[in-house]
């Protein structure tokens, strides 16, 4: 809420979100990169620094993969759907001292409109990530088949590709649906011998059962606020196992994923009174 431009409704703003305008590859490979892109693209982990801390990630600014005309960032933003990617509230390599925040563009509009080429015969798309991840926001070097990930993620993302409706419910069950597809990200990590992106995945994951974590806030939602905990709390060994490359990491996700409906449907019955719920944000904002 700290994030919006003033006026903004965020009733509206926190429970709808754009639709994601996005062409998976039809070959494996790509696939795989690209849902390596996606999920640390939804991830403060990725980024580092302040922005970590402030659990800002590239999601924030793109909504969707597009652009966030509410994002109003204090020291960052100029009007509302700007920013200053040349600011050291969020970079000590890059602050330059000139307050100058730009339109944050859409990711998933026409490509021609976009500053830095998305050919796949161009590294240009991947040093252009690069700097935004260590040097923007202090971030630290990521694995490099994340790099390509999020470059394969926002070459895939097309116009001809987004779906009839501009926007969506933000809702527990299709948040959960991306805890669940972040690991088997994971998964696929691990049999691709990437414990390093194996890792940042199952962090990613556990950020995300987080996030879910905050909007079952209210007292009589503590049993949904104990699952979520202990689920993300079951993630920590596949997490320490992705990182040292053991193989038990395939076997724990397999589990967690598993099991994962079992514990699920508390957290999903309970949304209506939940902060995912409109009425229930509207009342807690005012």
């Amino acid at each position: 809420m700290r994030w919006l431009a003033p006026g903004a409704d965020a009733s509206v703003v926190l429970t709808h979100r754009p639709t994601e305008c996005l062409a998976r590859p039809a070959d494996p490979d790509g696939a795989y990169l690209v849902e390596l892109g996606r999920a640390a693209f939804r991830t403060p982990l990725l980024l580092g620094g302040q922005a970590a801390r402030a659990g800002i990630d590239c999601e924030t600014c793109h909504r969707g993969a597009r652009n966030n005309p509410a994002f109003d960032f204090p020291g960052v933003s100029g009007a509302p759907g700007t920013a200053d990617v040349t600011t050291s509230v969020l970079s000590s390599h890059r602050g330059d001292g000139i307050d100058n925040p730009k339109p944050i563009p859409n990711l998933s509009g026409p490509k021609s409109a976009l500053k830095v080429s998305q050919d796949p015969s161009s590294p240009a798309l991947e040093g252009f990530i690069h700097g935004i991840v260590t040097e923007e926001f202090d971030g630290d070097e990521p694995p490099p088949s994340v790099l390509r990930g999020l470059a394969a993620y926002v070459r895939a993302l097309s116009p001809s590709a987004c779906p009839t409706s501009p926007t969506e419910p933000v809702t527990a069950a299709g948040a959960l649906a991306d805890v669940r597809r972040t690991l088997q990200a994971a998964l696929a990590a691990t049999a691709h011998n990437d414990g390093a992106s194996a890792a940042l995945m199952v962090e990613s994951a556990r950020s995300q059962l987080g996030d879910i974590d905050e909007r079952y806030a209210a007292p009589a939602l503590a049993p949904q606020r104990a699952a979520l905990e202990r689920a993300a709390a079951d993630l920590a060994a596949a997490e320490s196992d992705a990182r040292r490359g053991a193989p038990s990491a395939a076997a724990s996700l397999t589990a967690w994923l598993a099991g994962e409906p079992s514990w699920s449907r508390v957290v999903v019955s309970a949304e209506p009174a939940s902060l995912y719920d409109q009425a229930v944000l509207a009342r807690a904002g005012r």
